[in-house]
């Protein structure tokens, strides 16, 4: 019989790396996905840092994660949303 194991205690503050290219939006895209799996997310929290040719923009957002199945339901959609490239 295997257990599965979380390395993660929850609830926990949870860092979530995005990355995108720069376009008009894209916070506000990110902002609303967390929002929808973590209603009390501070927008004011999101830090933001551009790449060296300011192409590629990445946000990290701190989420207040509750279980497992919460994180991956936000990593699923970051992922399929078309604005975003990659999420960590």
């Amino acid at each position: 019989m295997t257990l599965e194991h979380s390395l993660i205690e929850y609830p926990s503050d949870f860092p979530i790396k995005v990355f995108g290219q720069s376009q008009q939006g894209f916070p506000q895209a990110v902002m609303e996905v967390i929002l929808r799996h973590d209603p009390g997310f501070q927008a004011g929290s999101i830090q933001m840092r551009n790449s060296k040719t300011a192409r590629y923009v990445s946000l990290t957002c701190t989420v207040r994660a509750t279980s497992r199945e919460q994180l991956d339901a936000i990593y699923q959609e970051l992922c399929d949303h078309p604005m975003v490239v990659m999420a960590l």
